[in-house]
């Protein structure tokens, strides 16, 4: 495996040039080095005017989404080594406007997540005294897959359709109402599955 891998950042700097440009780095490529760990690099000792997002590095945050080589990728996750002997190309994804850099404004995603009602809509509330809401392993299966998004955004850049058409609410809000229909509709079928228990 080579030491070092050539990564090529799509820059773009909105108070210097008009068009994005492509910059040319040179970082190590070491076995558990990610492409997020190769931007650090740059970004601490070649290059500290590169702008992107990053928090956690654990594939929790969402906020290191970026397109690696033309797919849409979470950086914490994608080893360098993977794109040996290189170049590694790195750009913002796609479909969202670029603020600066690997930076995307994700206006659009949060001004239409409302529109789903993300949240859990009773024809009821019980009072605080009655306790929690609970639920069946079972119950919780048929919607988990559902809750398992991260918002980063990764499924938007790769859709087509979001691309195209500005009023389409795009895959992770249609997950994300899918998620709390089927918990609404678990609620109403609730007095069913006590009825069957006490059988």
């Amino acid at each position: 495996m080579a030491d070092r891998i050539s990564l090529q950042v799509l820059r773009y700097r909105p108070e210097q040039e008009a068009e994005p440009t492509v910059q040319e780095y040179e970082v190590p490529c070491r076995k558990d080095w990610v492409v997020l760990d190769g931007l650090n690099y740059v970004k601490d000792r070649l290059d500290g005017s590169l702008s992107y997002r990053w928090s956690c590095r654990m594939g929790i945050c969402g906020s290191c989404g970026m397109t690696v080589n033309g797919e849409p990728k979470l950086t914490c996750a994608t080893f360098l080594a993977d794109y040996t002997p290189g170049p590694v190309r790195v750009e913002p994804l796609r479909n969202f406007p670029v603020v600066r850099d690997l930076v995307i404004e994700m206006g659009d995603f949060m001004r239409k997540l409302p529109a789903i009602k993300p949240w859990i809509v009773r024809k009821e509330e019980k009072p605080l005294t009655e306790g929690e809401y609970l639920q069946t392993p079972e119950q919780m299966d048929e919607y988990k897959q559902f809750s398992m998004c991260i918002n980063c955004m990764l499924c938007y850049a790769a859709c087509p359709v979001y691309g195209l058409d500005p009023k389409f609410l795009g895959p992770a809000a249609i997950a994300l109402a899918q998620r709390y229909k089927l918990k609404a509709a678990l609620e109403w079928l609730k007095p069913f599955f006590l009825q069957r228990s006490e059988q």
